[in-house]
């Protein structure tokens, strides 16, 4: 008997496995491999050339604006999606009216595409009539007609803005995932102290949804070094590289120029900083579970 359960079990678990080898570990493997060559990403004959693409890095202009942009995604990615997904997750557990039909809005975005997010995202941008500028014009009395996205200065912002509105219905619900867990006696409790409101939530609140709070950040971290389909739907990391990120400036290095040896370094660089990111997170994670535990 247990042997033919294990006989189910290989067959069974065959398939995924051979998927996952084929399309994740094969590709992770490739990438590696090419990192230290020369490939164009056509030509079968390549040279070997040690680590020179990883040489080129430092010395790689476009990759340090890349970086550079990255961090400050990353950084936005903490805070805005958080900050926002928390606020929302308490005004909705604070029982308003129609909290259930705000919750399922407030969540649709992150169920679209990041692709037909970014397409929402350029009409509302758009110079002559997006809704962005309608607004500003009927609030100012004037005319108006920013392009958002044709800037250096606004558009990487623009589009994080975007990422972060598709983002936040996530945090929200992990956020409201979180209080269920919090105790209402203990809420009532401060009440009957004459704590605040504001206070109940700084005191009480936050410091008890801090693994709701570990999680939503690692997501947000991990998702906004895969910000690539919104970002190239949107700018393609223009105007003049502003909004170009790590991810973009690997596609653009191994489809537009043809230096698959060098993207493929770029894109080890990426799995590196993702896979130190994850390290972290698991890290703390397992103090906070240690604290709370």
């Amino acid at each position: 008997m247990e042997r033919e359960n294990r006989f189910w079990r290989v067959i069974l678990l065959a398939l995924p496995l051979a998927v996952f080898a084929a399309f994740v570990i094969w590709p992770l493997a490739s990438s590696f491999y090419y990192s230290f060559t020369n490939w164009n990403g056509f030509n079968p004959d390549y040279d070997y050339v040690g680590f020179d693409n990883f040489l080129k890095i430092y010395t790689d202009k476009l990759f340090l604006n890349a970086a550079i942009n990255t961090a400050l995604w990353i950084v936005a990615a903490i805070v805005v999606p958080t900050v926002l997904g928390l606020a929302l997750a308490l005004l909705i557990d604070s029982r308003i009216p129609g909290g259930s039909v705000f919750k399922s809005i407030f969540y649709l975005p992150i169920c679209l595409s990041a692709v037909v997010v970014g397409q929402i995202w350029v009409w509302i941008y758009q110079p002559d009539w997006g809704l962005l500028n309608t607004v500003v014009e009927a609030v100012s009395g004037e005319q108006f007609n920013y392009a958002w996205l044709a800037k250096p200065d606004s558009a990487l912002w623009s589009v994080i803005l975007a990422w972060s509105w598709q983002q936040t219905g996530l945090s929200m619900v992990i956020f409201l995932a979180g209080l269920t867990t919090i105790p209402e006696d203990l809420l009532e409790v401060c009440e009957i102290e004459g704590a605040k409101v504001f206070q109940r939530i700084r005191l009480v609140v936050i410091p008890l949804l801090a693994p709701a709070t570990v999680v939503v950040i690692a997501l947000n971290v991990i998702n906004s070094l895969k910000g690539f389909d919104i970002l190239y739907t949107m700018t393609g990391g223009g105007p003049f590289n502003s909004s170009d990120t790590l991810a973009m400036h690997m596609y653009n290095e191994s489809f537009k120029k043809y230096l698959m040896g060098y993207g493929s370094a770029i894109s080890v660089v990426l799995f590196l900083i993702a896979l130190t990111i994850i390290r972290l997170y698991f890290r703390q994670l397992r103090k906070v579970d240690e604290l709370h535990g």
